[in-house]
């Protein structure tokens, strides 16, 4: 891909983030992967702005969701807070206005298939929303973190109860480049005193069983046994 084409594609990404840029070097350095710019010297990679949109991100979804659900007791307001702050959802993201083919990767990076990878999809999408910050100001981030972010929200409000140990299983799991868990779920006893046993497995391995009067609740209780299992 020349430079050329790379810009022709970063302002059709620009136009799905829904900001126009002054300065297009930013999305561009937003791109960049610690990967690509060893190989590339005098390129400064995306993990500045990373660090930026990382902060921006938190300040914007804690300022929605506390303005937005008054409702909620501060340990929900975390929980939904961390329903969209975590590298899957901020992966799901990413692949939502189509930052893989955009990114600058390393050769090994590249033919590993780093541009699926989630902890990268995740950490771009974290640039992109420094970028947007330092190109139109807090207005415009704000404007991309409401536009993209907050549906989600919306989603995660109706599954409160589950948000907490299976989304931190699912961040740690992917922080380590492996497979999502899977959860097998048994019952027995009376209908009406169903009791549950759930299983979460990662790559085959089961690494927390839990019991509960749900499903839900055994799904929780063994995501936070993996959880602790792994540290």
């Amino acid at each position: 891909m020349t430079d050329l084409d790379h810009d022709d594609g970063l302002a059709a990404l620009a136009s799905r983030i829904g900001h126009s840029f002054s300065d297009v070097a930013l999305l561009r350095q937003a791109m960049a992967h610690r990967s690509w710019c060893a190989e590339t010297p005098g390129a400064d990679s995306n993990e500045r702005l990373e660090f930026l949109g990382d902060a921006v991100l938190g300040w914007v979804v804690a300022d929605l969701v506390y303005r937005r659900h008054d409702e909620l007791p501060e340990g929900s307001l975390t929980d939904l807070r961390k329903s969209v702050v975590n590298a899957i959802a901020l992966a799901e993201l990413a692949e939502q206005i189509d930052i893989g083919p955009h990114l600058l990767l390393g050769r090994g990076e590249a033919a590993a298939g780093g541009a699926t990878k989630p902890s990268i999809l995740s950490d771009a999408f974290e640039a992109v929303l420094g970028a947007v910050y330092l190109d139109g100001g807090p207005d415009a981030a704000y404007g991309m973190v409401e536009r993209l972010v907050a549906p989600k929200l919306e989603v995660a409000l109706g599954r409160l109860d589950e948000l907490d140990h299976k989304t931190q299983l699912q961040e740690a799991t992917a922080r380590a480049g492996r497979s999502a868990p899977v959860y097998e779920v048994t019952s027995s006893g009376p209908d009406h005193a169903k009791s549950f046993v759930a299983r979460v497995r990662v790559e085959g391995v089961v690494l927390g069983e839990g019991r509960g009067t749900s499903k839900k609740a055994a799904e929780q209780a063994a995501a936070a046994s993996a959880c602790a299992a792994i540290g």
